[in-house]
């Protein structure tokens, strides 16, 4: 049975049966891996923002058309092609939001895992990384 309780060891298995470490430099490359993730994982969080952000000014909110099909009358006018363009737009950014959200949801999961594995190595790369991808990402956010 796996211990419960944080440990200072330098012999953990990480996420898959092929990442064993069982040396002090193994477990030094798995710590800069996982603050990488970390780091990872804070730079999409402020990705997932700022392109909801472009979204947002690329595509403003037209709360006096719903977003539906088009009948036969209006794929006529005049306008049907720009609101097909727009219609277009917005399902190509939601989709890219979505995508990005995946990703940031699996390498959050990961993150989960590794800190679960009840190392206090990998415990402290984590929160370090998290530290580091907050003080360099989130001033993105202010910039443009």
């Amino acid at each position: 049975m796996q211990q419960m309780h944080f440990v200072f060891s330098s012999e953990v298995e990480l996420l898959f049966d092929f990442w064993r470490v069982h040396s002090p430099a193994g477990m030094a490359v798995s710590v800069l891996v996982v603050l990488l993730l970390a780091v990872f994982y804070e730079s999409i969080k402020v990705g997932k923002v700022k392109l909801f952000q472009w979204s947002l000014r690329s595509h403003p909110p037209n709360h006096n058309q719903p977003l539906t099909e088009c009948t036969d009358q209006e794929s006529t006018s005049s306008g049907s092609a720009q609101a097909n363009s727009d219609r277009t737009r917005l399902f190509l950014s939601h989709l890219g939001q979505s995508l990005i959200h995946v990703v940031q949801v699996v390498i959050g999961y990961f993150v989960m895992l590794a800190v679960m594995s009840y190392n206090t190595w990998i415990f402290l790369g984590v929160i370090l990384g998290s530290a580091i991808g907050y003080y360099l990402a989130y001033p993105l956010l202010s910039v443009g």
